[in-house]
């Protein structure tokens, strides 16, 4: 099983106040540049300084985030906490039911092991995508910026992490959900927590790419100084149940195909019934009737409902199911995730047909880690997203 060990993190310097709002960014993968030119508007000392460089910037660009991040150390901007520890990571939020809900994981460092050596596993297959941009990132800054996420298989973990740490860092993101880092030094309750992680498999939930370009790095430098630090990778780990994960669907949008044309291809493979004007409201009905949700450039939908017959032996799920029925139609899929996002992508003659799914289940998810199967890519969305910048993790601390 994967080793979880604590760390020193490296945070922005509080005095009066824990928030450092302000400082902090989404994950970089979530948002675009002009987004990205915004938190670096607001305020000087933005993590996106760092984390996103930008192509306009040149060949230098990653240097210049290096040398950016080593002067905020040098001037204190961001402090190293003197002892390794583990950092309680809690998010408090609104659901899609209205609810407030609040979760809870832990930022470690988890070993990075090769890919089929068990230990740590994939959840979903992966898209083709750049890594040499955070892999550039990496080798400037020799720092994980940002965590992978990855879900214990163990039970017991929650409650390891009822108890509060000393609060270091807290803030409120763009949809009003509050992040607060707490952190654990305590050595009995260290050991208990890496106990815990390091007795199960850690399945990743989010960050394949990056825990893909650890493993890059981290053979890379072998045999080097940087060696010991680059064999684990900074991720935040919660308890694979109900309570703690909050899962958004990844919808399916197309260009190259319409309409009319998909409910022709599908239609050997689902009931199609009239749906209406889709709304956010439609997730609901489609859970509900057990189907997904063909809409078109007008916002009219239909629910398609699985003739299961024509899936024996395909994975109970509506992107497995998807993906089976159109396999010899051409086409280029896009996803997007948001119901009111797909719809603005279809007015706004971004696309000329969506398919809403709906979210995968903690069963699913657990059936696919003990089965060894991957889902299709962009199954899952699990929100709210980490907040970067609230503790970061050099390499060579």
């Amino acid at each position: 099983m994967p080793k979880f060990e604590p760390f020193r993190g490296l945070r922005y310097a509080t005095s009066t106040s824990t928030d450092v709002s302000r400082f902090t960014s989404p994950p970089y993968d979530v948002f675009d540049v002009q987004t990205r030119d915004n938190h670096a508007k607001s305020e000087e000392r933005n993590i996106v300084r760092v984390d996103y460089p930008v192509e306009r910037d040149g060949d230098g660009r990653y240097e210049a985030a290096a040398q950016l991040l080593r002067n905020w150390i040098e001037t204190s901007v961001l402090v190293l906490d003197d002892e390794p520890s583990f950092y309680i990571y809690r998010m408090t939020f609104t659901d899609e039911a209205g609810s407030t809900r609040t979760t809870v994981g832990v930022l470690g460092t988890l070993e990075v092991v090769d890919a089929g050596a068990g230990g740590v596993l994939p959840h979903e297959q992966t898209t083709p995508k750049a890594k040499t941009d955070r892999l550039d990132l990496t080798r400037a800054t020799r720092t994980n910026l940002s965590p992978v996420w990855g879900l214990s298989l163990n039970q017991g973990l929650s409650a390891l992490l009822k108890d509060s740490g000393t609060e270091v860092a807290r803030c409120i993101d763009e949809q009003g959900v509050v992040h607060v880092i707490e952190r654990v030094d305590d050595s009995a309750r260290l050991a208990l927590i890496a106990t815990c992680v390091a007795d199960k498999p850690v399945l990743i939930a989010d960050g394949h790419h990056r825990y893909a370009i650890s493993r890059t790095y981290r053979d890379e430098v072998a045999g080097t100084p940087q060696a010991t630090g680059a064999a684990t990778a900074l991720t935040y780990v919660a308890e694979l149940v109900e309570e703690q994960l909050s899962i958004a669907a990844i919808h399916r949008i197309y260009s190259d195909i319409t309409a009319d044309q998909l409910q022709t291809a599908l239609g050997n493979y689902f009931t199609a019934t009239d749906a209406g004007s889709v709304d956010a409201s439609t997730l609901t009905e489609m859970r509900r009737r057990g189907a997904l949700c063909l809409v078109g450039p007008d916002g009219q939908g239909q629910f398609l409902t699985p003739r299961m017959e024509k899936f024996e032996g395909v994975r109970d799920l509506d992107s497995a199911r998807l993906e089976h029925a159109l396999q010899g139609i051409t086409h280029q899929v896009a996803y997007q995730h948001g119901v009111t996002d797909v719809l603005k992508a279809l007015r706004q003659g971004r696309c000329s047909a969506a398919v809403l799914i709906r979210p995968v289940s903690i069963d699913q998810i657990r059936h696919v880690a003990d089965s060894g199967e991957l889902m299709p890519p962009k199954s899952t969305f699990f929100t709210p997203k980490l907040r970067t910048g609230l503790v970061m993790r050099p390499l060579d601390a």
